[in-house]
């Protein structure tokens, strides 16, 4: 934020805080991370009951938090969102987009990619690009009428290199890099330095959406997972509070005077050429 002290601390005690997908693995991780460092939280999805499950487990750790739902793809509902949010706590400083992931029938690992329907790829691109547009264009204009605030994307690898079977997924990653720098650039000189837009790029981390690909039913891992690993210098796959750190210092103010990043936390994987 402008005027920050660049020696603060990752505190965000006093923020308000919006996460996207707040009850899937990574934004729920998230959700508890930014709870963790002081802020509260407000859990928006469309499911009620996952977000006020997530909100009760929150509260329960001592956090103030707040369910609000809402579809990302629904302009409508997120103004409806964020006027709820403002009713009940002011509005947001911090937003975290975390709502996406892969779309089953848009995947083309065991067929051509010319079978794909046409709408299973929009689809895809619609979840994991006008899901994080959208809510950004509503929560962020708020922070534009304050001159401060912080938005954090989640891109991918798949927005890094080509990924087998995600096409649809990978187009829409990497649309949020590019967005992620277009809207950092455009807050910044428009609404002043105070408003900072940035993305982290996750490597491979197992999810409910994923394990089917990565896992199978014994245990074991998949031909997938293991290729997976053997391009990981790391030489396994993450876990999800490994984000958590990044995202926290993105949110805070030890992060004045960094916008239009995309972080890659991913074990290595995106500097190994795999030789």
């Amino acid at each position: 934020m402008a005027g920050s002290d660049p020696t603060a601390s990752f505190d965000l005690t006093g923020k308000t805080a919006v996460v996207t997908g707040g009850y899937g693995v990574i934004g729920g991780t998230l959700a508890t991370g930014l709870a963790a460092a002081g802020a509260r939280v407000a859990i928006l999805g469309r499911s009620k009951d996952a977000a006020e499950s997530k909100t009760a487990e929150l509260r329960r750790g001592g956090a103030d938090a707040l369910s609000i739902v809402g579809d990302v793809l629904d302009e409508r509902a997120m103004r409806d969102a964020s006027a709820a949010l403002i009713a009940a706590w002011g509005p947001p400083d911090i937003l975290v987009n975390a709502a996406g992931g892969n779309v089953a029938r848009a995947r083309n690992d065991g067929r051509s990619i010319f079978e794909v329907p046409l709408d299973a790829f929009d689809e895809a691109l619609r979840l994991n690009l006008h899901g994080t547009v959208i809510p950004t264009h509503v929560f962020a204009e708020t922070m534009a009428d304050r001159g401060s605030g912080s938005i954090v994307n989640i891109s991918s690898m798949a927005a890094l290199q080509a990924l087998s079977g995600v096409l649809g997924y990978s187009v829409a990653k990497a649309g949020i890099d590019n967005y992620t720098r277009w809207m950092a650039v455009e807050l910044a000189r428009k609404h002043g330095d105070g408003i900072r837009v940035n993305a982290i790029a996750p490597g491979f981390f197992l999810s409910t959406q994923n394990r089917a690909v990565l896992v199978r039913d014994d245990g074991s891992p998949t031909p997938r997972a293991r290729t997976i690993v053997d391009r990981t210098p790391m030489s396994r796959f993450g876990r999800p509070e490994e984000l958590i750190g990044a995202v926290q210092w993105l949110a805070s103010d030890a992060a004045s005077f960094v916008t239009g990043v995309v972080i890659p936390i991913d074990g290595g994987f995106s500097a190994f050429s795999g030789v």
